[in-house]
């Protein structure tokens, strides 16, 4: 049996910018109020939201909606803040359908620490594209994803078609 090598350069960055500080804080906050979109990967402002891929994406295409404000429960949404997000989810699927065409989709909001939010203090769906066959031995024995494409990459081509 042949062993196969997966290179993945690109992690490295993270790791020696990160192995001994952990982030502290609200990332999106961070996001919101910084104007460095391309480096901190923020795809979209609404008037009450934002979207951002995600650094450590479950697939391709992995964006984050959330809104602008920092809030962490539904109902701490405006009525105005629940409608943005929803309607922006919508123009984000639209987008990921004509730019790299999906077969469907996970969407999804984990709404407290014990329900996996990464980020409790601070609500975001999950926009997650799938393929038909995009699961595969390396998630199932090894605890590893294959993303195919490189976050600059996917960024510089859904900002070219927003």
């Amino acid at each position: 049996m042949s062993r196969e090598t997966l290179w993945a350069p690109w992690r490295l960055n993270y790791i020696v910018a990160n192995k001994d500080q952990p982030e502290s804080g609200c990332f999106i906050c961070r996001c919101q109020a910084e104007a460095a979109d391309k480096e901190n990967l923020v795809l979209l402002r609404g008037l009450s939201s934002i979207v951002i891929l995600n650094r450590f994406p479950y697939n391709n295409g992995h964006l984050l909606v959330a809104p602008a404000a920092h809030k962490g429960q539904l109902d701490d949404l405006t009525d105005a803040e629940m409608r943005e997000v929803m309607q922006i989810q919508r123009q984000m699927i639209q987008l990921l359908d004509q730019v790299i065409e999906p077969h469907g989709y996970n969407v999804g909001l984990n709404l407290g620490r014990v329900a996996g939010a990464g980020l409790p203090g601070h609500l975001h769906w999950h926009v997650v594209p799938r393929w038909n066959g995009d699961t595969n031995f390396m998630s199932v024995i090894s605890d590893t994803r294959v993303i195919v494409q490189s976050l600059e990459s996917l960024y510089d081509l859904l900002r070219a078609r927003l």
